[in-house]
């Protein structure tokens, strides 16, 4: 989460750059050979009913996502950033960590606008993967936007119950 603070600060435009990027840090230490490389052969994701693009073509699904990002300036932020993260999502372009690095791009959407954080709690895991595959396979952003939503109200609520006077 400190690079994705450091590139918001650095007022960096999100790019196939800074995503191959954030990647890297996810599997630093845990896959190095794969880290911040697209996959090299085709996969599914288990339990997802999503076709995911061959991996001949990830360089230029990776090109549309970005091209869809700096015209998507239309969208209310938390439904640009929960659209983003499904967009990747669904491309799944890395052999691992595509999960991890897209709720960091989730959250690079949110913070450098001035959101807080989202974090999806495990209780919510299964709703999250069943509103992930409402947009994935059918284009309905409403479940994942709103679960976004929540998560962002959530952290808003933390931080404002950290930072404001106790009430007596």
């Amino acid at each position: 989460m400190v690079y994705v603070e450091e590139i918001i600060a650095r007022q960096e435009a999100l790019s196939e750059w800074q995503i191959k990027n954030i990647h890297s840090l996810v599997l630093k230490g845990i896959d190095i050979e794969e880290a911040g490389r697209y996959r090299r052969e085709n996969v599914g994701i288990s339990g997802a009913s999503t076709t995911l693009p061959d991996f001949l073509h990830l360089s230029v699904e990776m090109h549309r996502l970005i091209a869809w990002y700096e015209q998507a300036n239309q969208l209310h932020p938390i439904a640009r950033a929960a659209e983003l993260h499904t967009r990747f999502v669904k491309i799944h372009p890395f052999i691992d960590g595509n999960g991890r690095t897209g709720r960091l791009l989730l959250n690079f959407d949110l913070m450098k606008l001035g959101y807080p954080p989202a974090a999806i709690r495990k209780e919510d895991r299964l709703a999250y993967y069943d509103a992930l595959d409402a947009a994935c396979l059918g284009g309905d952003h409403d479940a994942i936007t709103h679960l976004v939503a929540d998560a962002v109200l959530r952290s808003l609520e933390t931080y404002l119950s950290l930072v404001s006077p106790a009430s007596t």
